[in-house]
């Protein structure tokens, strides 16, 4: 086309003198950046024809004859030759530049401007961004951020693609496009062309023509384009429906859509075209609410392919660890928050490790310790009652069930805010606290060890109403492992009976009653057991435990070996945080830490162990201090703890003219002070806790830890043999002639055994009777002595020197019957004898020792 503006120069901001000459050649036809600078000078023009001497294959038209049908790639020195022969060649070189490349075929591109419909994005340009406003995202910076953006920048969209598979555009015109018809149905076409089609393909379409209405005799013919894809994924909503043809109004009903998800490469796809079409439809968006996926990239950061088999197989990682897995770990990773996560493998392993096997672990312990009190409550059923959850006393058990309904506010909330990567952590941590913290405190408890089978129950009914809450909560997020928990949880329900008559998929669904958890509702929480103080109670002891670990492994002290006191510091507690430490909680943290005392040190006393330290909040201050900082480090770092503690109180500080807001712009921190080589402290990162263990390691503490060894090692040989937590025992142990460790160990802690094993104390093995039967034996190390440990049959132990007829009846004699009687008649060869106990024999060799106190220690 003719242009007076040929062959002159023009400037733009996007070349530089930084590569290159400095000089762009502009080819329209070519080029985003080229079309744009010619078509603001006037070059060119939107809606005509512009240069473009390059066919479709590539290939130089007759346009340029001295290289017509040469492919442009291959046409260079061809054109570099003409340019040297003219006499025009400055330099011929080779500079290295990026390019881009077919990701299918690894072949060089060519950018090329064709002929195509479009859409006048433009003229509604002010509507769409009006319309995204309308819109609620997850996360909203990319809604406020690059969409916006990109919207306030639209151009008009080109809709049309030279392909042969796709929908064909209806658009039906004569060859110069003076007449041109859009069809809007099947039914218009068949009244236009008297053609009625079944099949829209294009090889069906492209041979239907309309009569001309203003040249007769003409017929018009379909274009040869086809709709780009998005274009049809835009009109989405309509399509699904059949709409404006069927459906009507059960599409004005559920439009715009409640909510759409995608990734964030669709802000310029599929986000996209959805606002561009509702708005030039119906002027409103397409749906209400948005979260944004972020991309799955391969471990290297690329791009996952199919050509380099850079990730791992979906369906071997489902295989290996469950669909389950996989799907928390994606939905707890930066990918929910529209950022892109470089998959690992060992993550969706983690998942598994770290969140499925704590899980299961808690519901495999809830239904062993939930059919042992059955069996030893007469084969009562346990029925779950949540009355005996609100009325249980118990601090953890109080905690747990405030922390479930927290949980479930919690999930209701951020779920009704599409906040999903705040769901899932929470979720995360949940069971972490209920698997590490709750059924460890409550391990003897739940097993019927501490409290008898009433608090046995109690912890059983508050265990299991978590369980099933959490179930029911995670089921939307991990369906499969939470089918398998829901399935056996039901069957406990009084409801589940009711399933049997179809009243499984019935309304309305209930735990048990339901055959799914799938059909249950997210439970409500119970605003009367959320419990605040309950949960920061919880949170101090956690922290104190924590610490005091840390301090453990400073000293390299076995969790197995005592400590005598561990003293707490605490900045600025809350009354009920200090009487729940105290309090209740206290039991908790010396049998965690196992120590013998636990001090939490008054504020009054706070100087005698820790020194309150001030430094500035840099970050805060830099702005305001300027060139004051030094000095004003300097003066703050020097502050007695008891001026800092009044700073703290009084709220602010006074330096050279400025007040300094001591809770921003001021960090505190507690650091131990007193002296003594025995101490050993820690503190949190924030300094707000110290926690100090004294290491004193004398004769009682070496001896307790030993104790605590041999308790293990007997633990150890019931779990080898498979004995249940009710069954009996005697223990016995031999060491080598002369040495006395444990047997010492033992006699300084005879109460920690019989506490342990149900009355049940270690003693010499030389005092088993002859008869006893042995379960398991092992050899163990303790307190660096190897001795052998025996458990065996409970069994009667007789008098020393008894004939060996007496012998061979009391092997015979079970416990259980010795127990009863003061003393038995019996008969041998004839003759009547008549045995008593305490005399003749006694119901296990402990009671035998500790009778005849043949062992001073018993």
């Amino acid at each position: 086309p003719e242009c007076k503006n040929y062959f002159c120069i023009l400037s733009d901001n996007y070349v530089t003198d930084d590569a290159g000459t400095g000089i762009v050649h502009q080819a329209p036809a070519f080029g985003e950046d080229d079309y744009r600078v010619c078509l603001a000078h006037d070059v060119i023009y939107k809606g005509q024809e512009i240069p473009c001497p390059v066919d479709s294959n590539g290939m130089f038209t007759s346009q340029i004859p001295e290289v017509a049908g040469v492919h442009v790639k291959k046409a260079d020195e061809i054109l570099i030759g003409i340019i040297k022969q003219t006499g025009r060649l400055v330099q011929k070189d080779q500079l290295e530049h990026s390019y881009p490349f077919c990701w299918r075929s690894d072949t060089p591109l060519i950018y090329k401007a064709v002929p195509s419909w479009f859409v006048k994005v433009e003229e509604i340009r002010d509507k769409i961004v009006e319309n995204n406003k309308k819109t609620y995202w997850v996360p909203n910076q990319v809604k406020e951020g690059r969409f916006h953006s990109w919207l306030t920048d639209a151009r008009d969209w080109a809709v049309s693609r030279n392909r042969f598979w796709g929908t064909p555009i209806p658009i039906w015109c004569n060859d110069d496009l003076s007449e041109v018809v859009c069809i809007g149905s099947v039914e218009e076409l068949h009244q236009l062309s008297g053609v009625k089609v079944t099949d829209l393909h294009k090889d069906v379409v492209d041979a239907i023509t309309i009569p001309s209405k203003t040249k007769p005799g003409e017929v018009l013919r379909r274009v040869d384009e086809v709709f780009d894809c998005w274009f049809e994924s835009g009109s989405m909503p309509y399509a699904q429906k059949h709409y404006p043809f069927e459906n009507k109004e059960e599409f004005e009903n559920g439009f715009p859509a409640d909510f759409i998800a995608e990734g964030l490469d669709q802000t310029r796809g599929w986000f996209y075209t959805l606002m561009v079409l509702s708005t030039a439809l119906f002027d409103k968006p397409a749906f209400k609410n948005l979260i944004v996926n972020g991309l799955v990239l391969a471990s290297d950061g690329k791009k996952m392919s199919k050509r380099l088999k850079n990730y791992p197989d979906p369906n071997v990682v489902i295989s290996k660890y469950g669909a389950d897995a996989l799907r928390m770990y994606l939905i707890n990773s930066p990918v929910v928050r529209a950022e892109s996560l470089k998959f690992q493998e060992s993550g969706v392993l983690g998942v598994v490790k770290e969140v499925f096997l704590p899980l299961y672990n808690a519901f495999r312990f809830f239904v062993q310790n939930m059919e042992r009190w059955e069996s030893i409550n007469s084969n009562i059923k346990f029925v779950p009652s949540p009355e005996k959850v609100r009325a249980t006393e118990n601090p953890t058990d109080v905690w747990i069930s405030a922390a479930t309904q927290g949980l479930i506010k919690f999930v209701h909330e951020e779920m009704a805010a599409y906040r999903l990567y705040t769901v899932m952590p929470a979720l995360v941590r949940f069971v972490t606290q209920l698997t590490n913290w709750y059924v460890r405190l409550n391990r003897d408890r739940l097993k019927g060890l501490e409290g008898g089978d009433d608090e046995a129950e109690t912890g059983l009914q508050v265990l299991y109403d978590v369980l099933l809450d959490v179930t029911i909560l995670m089921a939307p997020f991990t369906p499969f492992i939470t089918e398998y928990f829901y399935q056996h949880l039901r069957k406990l329900q009084p409801s589940y009976a009711q399933s049997a008559d179809g009243g499984g998929s019935s309304n309305p669904v209930s735990p048990g009653k339901s055959d799914s958890v799938h059909f249950l509702h997210t439970p409500s929480y119970d605003e009367t057991r959320l419990n605040q103080n309950a949960v920061e109670a919880m949170e101090a002891l956690q922290v104190i435990v924590e610490n005091g670990r840390n301090v453990r492994e400073k000293r390299n002290i076995s969790l197995r070996t005592p400590v005598k006191s561990a003293t707490v510091i605490l900045r600025n507690p809350s009354a009920n945080v200090v009487e729940s430490i105290n309090g209740p909680l206290k039991g908790y943290i010396l049998s965690e830490l196992n120590a013998w005392e636990l001090v939490v040190v008054p504020k009054e006393k706070e100087h005698e162990w820790v020194t309150l330290s001030l430094t500035p909040n840099f970050n805060v201050l830099g702005k305001k201090l300027g060139k004051k900082m030094k000095d004003f480090k300097g003066f703050v770092t020097g502050l007695s703890h008891a001026d800092a503690v009044a700073i703290l109180e009084k709220g602010t500080l006074d330096f050279e003219g400025l007040t300094i807001t001591a809770k921003d712009e001021l960090i505190s921190k507690l650091s131990f002070s007193r002296e003594g080589s025995q101490w050993e402290s820690t503190s949190t990162p924030e300094g707000d806790v110290v926690v100090a263990v004294d290491c004193t390691q004398d004769e009682a503490i070496l001896s307790a830890g030993k104790s605590r060894e041999l308790i293990n090692a007997i633990q150890q040989l019931r779990k080898a043999a498979g004995l249940d937590l009710k069954d009996q025992v005697e223990v016995f142990f031999e060491e080598a002639a002369g040495i006395t460790v444990v047997e010492d160990a033992v006699a300084g802690n005879v109460g920690a055994f019989e506490a342990k094993f149900q009355g049940a104390v270690p003693v010499p093995k030389k005092f088993a009777p002859e008869w006893s039967v042995v379960l398991r034996s092992d050899v163990v190390e303790i307190g660096g002595s190897k001795l052998e440990v025996s458990i065996c049959r409970p069994s009667v132990a007789g008098r020393d020197g008894s004939t060996e007829d007496v012998r061979y009846f009391l092997s015979t004699l079970e416990p259980s019957k010795a127990e009863g009687e003061s003393e038995m008649k019996i008969t041998l060869d004839g003759k009547e004898v008549v045995l008593k106990r305490g005399v003749d024999y006694w119901v296990n060799t402990v009671a035998k020792l500790r009778d005849t106190k043949t062992v001073s220690w018993l």
